[in-house]
């Protein structure tokens, strides 16, 4: 795996700082004895006495991990999961190619369930894209095939060609990507050298900016929908300018309430620090607090009683200490908030 072999020197802190890594896991562990893993610091203590408390008891939320250029989103992940007791899941919110840096919204424990609303976020990218060649894969990692007989388009059409990319557009993903086609991923149906065929589908672009040109090197500023690929885009434009190009290099610098200058690297990642509150992934909802009966209630899935009016058609329901506790959808009709996520248990 490239994350444990190729990071060697930076990600040993990150893979035995915590002694849940190698440390043998009783049966029965004691909290009072797991020093090097605190219990969640957003597990509110009242929950802790009352005798309810939050899934796992350790940790629920999420990191804001800068991936570097090389490992997988999944080489990521993998090396998050040793870090923490076995039965906590993790997962992540949009994968980043291998050759892409930067933002990755990586989920622990419940706040997995919570990743969906993250997915749905605008996504912004800064792109490098060469221009006056083609690529197999859309980008650096594959067959590079330069133009022939192009001049070099002016910064005046490049200025022009960008626009056209901006709002609902129709993209054809790259061959080497993750789609599904006939049972199978586009990737394996390209690297076994069978011939297929990719449909456009409906892309939104919000704003596609010019950062700097020097040809053949054009870097630009992308903000856009899920679902959008920066390589199929650095390949329209290249083919629009009529030179053909491809993307050289791709950084995330945000995803929804995620950027990159709170990221942080996975060699110094610190669970316990970096962890960040599960309501920081739905900074639009609405939170509505419940008092003691109403938690009862929601601890076994049961609606509770709309006792204010509520603008969205689903809300955050939260303690008196703003821990989250549940996610319910608004019924108007019989004046109810109805679970449909529950992060909050009763023993």
């Amino acid at each position: 795996m490239y994350f444990a072999k190729n990071l060697c020197a930076n990600t040993q802190g990150f893979l035995k700082r915590n002694t849940y890594a190698d440390a043998p896991r009783p049966k029965n562990e004691s909290n009072e004895n797991n020093n090097s893993l605190e219990i969640h610091k957003h597990l509110s203590p009242r929950f802790a006495n009352r005798g309810l408390f939050f899934y796992a008891e350790d940790m629920f939320g999420f990191l804001n991990v800068n991936k570097p250029a090389g490992p997988t989103s999944h080489d990521i992940v993998a090396g998050i999961r040793q870090q923490l007791r076995r039965g906590i899941k993790v997962g992540h919110a949009g994968t980043l190619d291998p050759f892409a840096e930067g933002v990755l919204v990586v989920g622990v424990g419940p706040a997995v369930r919570l990743l969906e609303y993250v997915q749905r976020r605008p996504k912004r990218y800064l792109a490098e894209i060469t221009l006056g060649a083609t690529s197999s894969t859309d980008d650096a990692v594959g067959q590079i095939q330069p133009s022939q007989d192009v001049r070099s388009p002016s910064i005046q059409e490049v200025r022009k060609c960008l626009p056209s990319f901006v709002g609902r557009i129709r993209q054809i993903p790259p061959a080497h990507s993750a789609v599904h086609v006939q049972g199978k991923r586009a990737y394996q149906l390209a690297r076994a050298g069978e011939a297929f065929e990719l449909t456009a589908r409906e892309v939104v672009v919000h704003t596609l900016q010019l950062v700097s040109y020097e040809y053949p090197h054009l870097q630009v500023d992308v903000s856009c929908g899920s679902g959008m690929y920066i390589r199929s885009l650095a390949r329209d434009i290249g083919h629009t300018l009529g030179v053909g190009g491809y993307c050289t290099k791709l950084i995330r610098t945000e995803v929804g309430p995620f950027s990159i200058d709170r990221s942080v690297p996975p060699e110094r990642l610190n669970l316990s620090r970096d962890l960040l509150k599960p309501l920081t992934a739905l900074p639009d909802m609405e939170h509505i607090t419940a008092d003691e009966t109403q938690i009862q209630r929601l601890a076994h899935g049961n609606p509770i009683a709309m006792r204010q009016e509520v603008r969205c058609e689903e809300t955050a329901i939260v303690n008196a200490a703003g821990d989250l506790l549940a996610i319910a959808t608004v019924d108007r009709e019989q004046k109810y908030l109805r679970p449909m996520k529950v992060f909050c248990s009763a023993d």
